[in-house]
């Protein structure tokens, strides 16, 4: 029995062993295909940052990508969860059902030539990618067109499901795709997301969950100057409001967010304004804590009306959840990110990181990233002791992906296509995605997920855990309850104004590669840009360090 027994354990670590070795020399050849797609890639990243589409707006953007999906033999649903320019791209078949999902929508008023390392529109007042999301999608199709090959050959059972990230900025779409069930059937997401190294996550990594919500105020016209007293100001009632919220933060938590836009103010002077309406994000650590401050916001709002005699409604606009993130997906990640490693840069691509860090009086002026980061690890923003009691300390951004990662096992993948110390949400952001540095970027972050797709596939049991962990670690004491309810619906009107104006200027400008290799070609922009004093600048940084 005992000699039967070793035996058996004998052929069992043979087999093991063989399976990892035919495993690990897929993720070779993976890697290689995503390499061979690296155009491809380029071609994608560069004609989405012409695009320079707003959320809701990515017309151009939607019709792209979903052609050449199609063209590769995906299969397109478009249109989903009431929302025009999203879409669904699947193929294969059975289990297991891999989402790989990005955002695609950009920010107001940040457009900018790549490669330019100083304030340079494309389009004076324009949208821009001042945060990158014109290069995730493109990481993922060369991913996905990898894994393809090597499905269809080895006739691995398996479904790809690609989806995009409509409307980020607002978040506003990604818990309507919940709620349509879209991801009901899905086994894992990978999302990527772009940054200034290849790392992830695991836990709780940080984000605040939000609701979006627009406030509405009617009251009553009059001559300004000839009968006030017959007016009613509905932004007399906006501005109350406001003034009301900001003396309330003071009596508010520490780990709140909150701040507002007003999008409509009367249309006037002369005209006591009969409409207006101010446009909040109400962001906090947990989900009693974002309904919570909502529902001040909401008695706010009430008051202001009260002391205005005016009316008031309210629209939810978007929402999302604090992020949980997957550890066992994580962990299988970021042994691929260790194989992969941070790309190449060239003294090229140096000076123009350093040369941005130094126009935008960033704090450490390091360049592009050389060494990776270590996986992000749960509660890594911690607790803190607040006069006895135990609060989460201060959150940052909002990420709807977070809905999705409270639905399915679900990871955060970022790459290295941005340049550290930057503000964020600003045209500087833009400067760097549409180079070399984006492109290379794209390719590392490719291969990564590329190999942790195989991974997937080749190994049932990482599945397993990755549920297990779900159900009995993520979920076990929280449930997730959306934010957004049956009688929302997504705000597809937002940014449409603004797209009107600015489209016909940007089109001039979208990116032609039947004509040129890269957007930095077709612009004819030198890589990279700098000033004489930049230059200097970075030359006497790199010598004092």
């Amino acid at each position: 029995m005992k000699k039967l027994l070793a035996m058996l354990f004998c052929c069992q670590f043979v087999l093991s062993s063989f399976a990892q070795s035919k495993l690990d020399k897929l993720k070779a050849e993976v890697a290689k295909e995503v390499e061979a797609n690296a155009t491809l890639g380029q071609q994608i990243n560069d004609m989405l940052f012409s695009f320079s589409e707003l959320g809701f707006q990515e017309v151009e953007t939607f019709t792209y990508l979903t052609n050449l999906l199609e063209k590769n033999g995906f299969k397109i649903e478009k249109g989903i969860a009431g929302v025009p320019t999203a879409w669904t791209a699947t193929w294969g078949s059975g289990k297991p059902v891999i989402a790989l999902g990005s955002d695609v929508d950009c920010i107001p008023k940040a457009s900018q030539k790549p490669g330019v390392a100083y304030h340079d529109p494309i389009v004076e007042g324009a949208p821009g990618h001042g945060e990158g999301h014109n290069s995730g999608q493109a990481l993922n199709i060369i991913s996905a067109l990898a894994i393809k090959k090597i499905m269809e050959r080895e006739k691995i059972s398996g479904t790809l499901m690609l989806w995009p990230g409509i409307a980020e900025e607002l978040v506003a779409t990604k818990a309507f795709y919940v709620r349509a069930g879209y991801f009901k059937d899905v086994d894992a997401c990978i999302f990527t997301h772009v940054g200034d190294n290849l790392e992830t996550s695991y836990g709780d990594n940080g984000y605040n969950g939000v609701i979006s919500v627009r406030f509405n105020f009617e009251g009553q016209a009059a001559h300004a100057a000839g009968a006030p007293w017959r007016g009613r100001s509905a932004l007399d009632a906006v501005e109350l409001m406001n003034i009301g919220w900001n003396f309330r933060r003071e009596h508010l938590e520490l780990t709140q967010r909150s701040h507002y836009v007003i999008p409509d103010g009367g249309d006037q002077p002369n005209v006591v304004p009969s409409k207006a309406s101010v446009w909040y994000y109400f962001r906090e650590r947990t989900y009693p804590a974002i309904k919570a401050l909502f529902d001040k916001g909401v008695k706010t709002a009430e008051g202001a009306a009260l002391m205005t005699d005016t009316k008031f409604t309210y629209e939810i606009l978007g929402s999302a959840w604090p992020g949980h993130f997957n550890k066992p997906l994580a962990e299988a990640a970021y042994y691929n990110i260790k194989k992969v490693g941070l790309p190449t840069w060239s003294a090229e691509d140096q000076l123009l990181a350093k040369a941005t860090q130094i126009e935008m009086k960033s704090s450490k002026i390091s360049g592009l990233a050389t060494k990776l980061d270590t996986m992000g690890l749960p509660n890594s923003v911690g607790v803190v002791n607040v006069m006895g009691r135990q609060m989460m300390t201060m959150g940052g951004g909002s990420d709807d992906i977070a809905d999705i990662s409270w639905t399915v096992p679900t990871i955060v993948l970022n790459y290295p296509s941005n340049i550290p110390g930057l503000p964020g949400h600003h045209w500087s952001n833009a400067i760097s995605m549409a180079t070399p540095i984006a492109h290379k970027g794209i390719v590392s972050g490719a291969k990564a997920e590329a190999m942790t797709i195989l991974d997937f596939l080749y190994k049932p049991e990482l599945l397993t855990k990755a549920w297990d962990y779900y159900k009995t670690e993520q979920t076990k004491e929280i449930q997730y309850t959306p934010l957004v309810g049956e009688k929302d619906n997504p705000a597809v009107y937002l940014n449409q104004k603004i797209m009107t104006e600015f489209a016909p200027k940007l089109k001039p400008n979208y990116y032609d590669p039947n004509k040129y290799k890269t957007y930095l070609e077709q612009l004819g922009i030198q890589y990279p840009t700098v000033r004489p004093d930049q230059k200097e600048a970075v030359q006497k940084a790199t010598t004092k360090k």
